[in-house]
């Protein structure tokens, strides 16, 4: 009994994990801009892989093998969004495009320099 509730635990953060990784997949090709392309990639990344390790730690044979798979976990935790966060700031400040954005609606530069 014990067996089959392992199995339907592992099942259920599986399915989540692969359709947390799929939606991430729809994400990138949908999304038009590479910073929310790369937003997408890092949720599903995240999560997915997650949803996928929690599984593989319910069905773990022994407590050493969920200890290290708990670790991976850690380290991706850490290392996706700080990969993200970098791949981010490079595209920001060596695409010219970010600089030649218009200012924001609602803001009109003539006010801002009769203003002291």
């Amino acid at each position: 009994m014990l067996d089959w509730i392992r199995f339907i635990i592992t099942a259920l953060f599986l399915l989540s994990g692969l359709s947390m990784l799929i939606t991430a997949v729809i994400g990138v090709y949908k999304f038009d801009y590479v910073l929310n392309r790369m937003h997408a990639a890092a949720m599903g990344d995240t999560l997915g892989l997650l949803f996928c390790l929690l599984a593989l730690i319910v069905s773990a044979p022994d407590w050493t093998t969920a200890l290290k798979l708990l670790l991976i976990i850690c380290f991706l935790w850490v290392a996706s969004p700080v990969s993200s966060h970098l791949i981010a700031r490079l595209e920001v400040t060596i695409n010219p495009r970010w600089q030649q954005l218009p200012p924001p609606p609602g803001k009109d530069e003539k006010e801002e320099e009769v203003q002291p």
